[in-house]
C-alpha cells in the first residue's frame, strides 16, 4: 500500500497544484470586489453571485444551455448511424475510425476559420447560389445562432462517434439475428434491440459533447460574431475586456458546478444502465 501510494504521489501533486490551488484562487476571487481599474480588493460580499441572477445573465444561460442541448441531439441524430456502420462494417473499419479522428489532426481554429470562409457573404456557398442564379442577394449564413450550433456540432461530432462505436462494437449480433427470427423489421430491430443496448455509449457521449458545448467560447465567438453570447464568451469577456475577475470567478464556478450536476445525473443514468 506504501508502494503504491509513493507511485501515485507525482500526480496527487500535479493535481493539486494545477487543479485545487487555481480552484481554490477562484474561489477567493469569487467573493471579493472589483476594482476601479482592474485588480481584486476586500470587502469580501456575495454581490457576484447575486449578479449572476440578473435576467441579463439568466438569459445568457438559458441560451448556452439550449444551444448545447441542440447541438447534442444533433451530434447523437448524425452519430449514431455512423458508429453503426462502423461497427458493422466488415472491412475498413480502422480506416473509417481514423477518418472521423482526422478532424483533430488540424487545429480546431483553422477549421472554424475554414467554415466562415465557406458561409460568409463571398464565401463559396453564397458565390455559387449567385453564380447558378438561385438567389440574388447573399444568404445569412453566418454571425447567427444557426452557424454557432452548425460549428459545434462539427467540432464535437467525433466525441459522440467514438463512444458510441465502442458500445455498438461490444453488442451481439445473435441478438439482432433472433429479432429478425421472430419477425421483426430492420427499424423495429434498431429501436427493441440496438437503441437500448447503446444507451450506455448514447449518455456517455451526451456527456463529453454536452459540456464542452455549454463552456465554448471560441465558436460562438467566430462563428457569431458577436450575436451569440454564450457562457464562455460571458466569462472571458469579464476576464479581459471588462477587467471584472471576481465576477468571472462566479460566473466560471457556478459553470462548473452546473456541469458537475449535469455529469452526476447522467452518470447515475449509466451505472443503472450497466
Amino acid at each position: 500500500m506504501r508502494l503504491r501510494h509513493v507511485f501515485l504521489a507525482p500526480a496527487a501533486l500535479v493535481t493539486i497544484a494545477l487543479f485545487f490551488v487555481p480552484l481554490l484562487i477562484a474561489l477567493a476571487y469569487s467573493f471579493l470586489t472589483r476594482g476601479p481599474y482592474g485588480g481584486v480588493f476586500p470587502p469580501w460580499t456575495f454581490d457576484n453571485y447575486r449578479r449572476a441572477l440578473d435576467p441579463l445573465y439568466l438569459a445568457i444561460l438559458w441560451r448556452s444551455i439550449w444551444l448545447a442541448s441542440i447541438s447534442t441531439l444533433l451530434c447523437l441524430i448524425l452519430g449514431f448511424p455512423l458508429a453503426l456502420y462502423i461497427a458493422r462494417a466488415k472491412r475498413h473499419k480502422i480506416l473509417l475510425l481514423n477518418l472521423v479522428m482526422l478532424p483533430f489532426w488540424t487545429s480546431f481554429l483553422i477549421r472554424i476559420y475554414s467554415w466562415m470562409f465557406l458561409l460568409r457573404d463571398t464565401g463559396l456557398i453564397n458565390t455559387l447560389l449567385q453564380a447558378l442564379h438561385v438567389i440574388r442577394v447573399p444568404l445569412p449564413l453566418l454571425f447567427n445562432d444557426g452557424a454557432v450550433v452548425l460549428g459545434l456540432v462539427y467540432g464535437f461530432l467525433p466525441f459522440m462517434v467514438l463512444p458510441l462505436y465502442a458500445t455498438l462494437e461490444k453488442l451481439d449480433p445473435a441478438l439482432l439475428d433472433a429479432a429478425f427470427d421472430l419477425g421483426a423489421t430492420p427499424w423495429v430491430a434498431l429501436w427493441q434491440v440496438v437503441v437500448p443496448l447503446s444507451r450506455s455509449g448514447i449518455a456517455a457521449g451526451c456527456v463529453l459533447v454536452f459540456i464542452p458545448c455549454l463552456g465554448s467560447y471560441l465558436t460562438p465567438d467566430l462563428m457569431g460574431g458577436g450575436k451569440t453570447v454564450m457562457l464562455g464568451n460571458l466569462i472571458q469577456s469579464q476576464f479581459t475586456a471588462a477587467r471584472d475577475w471576481p465576477f468571472g470567478a462566479a460566473i466560471s464556478l457556478l459553470l462548473m458546478l452546473l456541469v458537475l450536476a449535469v455529469s452526476r445525473l447522467l452518470g447515475k443514468q449509466t451505472e443503472k444502465l450497466l
